[in-house]
C-alpha cells in the first residue's frame, strides 16, 4: 500500500474544495493509525514521518496533498505540529 505525496496546487484544491474540511490538529507525539477508509489531506503546518507497516517511511510537510489509502496500517511520527485539512471517502 502506497502514500501518494504531492505539492499542492491552488487549482487542484479548489477543485477537491478543500478549504471546506475540517480541521485536525496533534502535537509533536508517535502513535500507530489504521485507516479503515481512504483519507485525503492538506498538509496546512508541520511535518510527520508516516511508515506503513512493511513499507518504507514517507515525509510529509505542510504544503502535501497527500492520499493514505483504505487498509493500511501504519505508524505516526509528527516531528512537528501537524495542522491539516482532511476528508474520509
Amino acid at each position: 500500500m502506497k502514500i501518494k505525496v504531492e505539492k499542492a496546487s491552488d487549482n487542484k484544491v479548489d477543485q477537491l474544495g478543500v478549504k471546506s474540511w475540517p480541521i485536525w490538529t496533534k502535537e509533536v507525539s508517535e502513535f500507530p493509525w489504521y485507516y479503515d477508509e481512504k483519507e485525503t489531506c492538506l498538509i496546512l503546518e508541520g511535518q510527520v514521518v508516516v511508515t506503513p507497516e512493511g513499507g518504507e517511511p514517507v515525509e510529509i510537510n505542510a504544503g502535501d496533498l497527500v492520499e493514505f489509502p483504505q487498509g493500511m496500517h501504519c505508524r505516526w511520527k509528527i516531528t512537528r505540529d501537524i495542522r491539516k485539512h482532511y476528508h474520509f471517502g
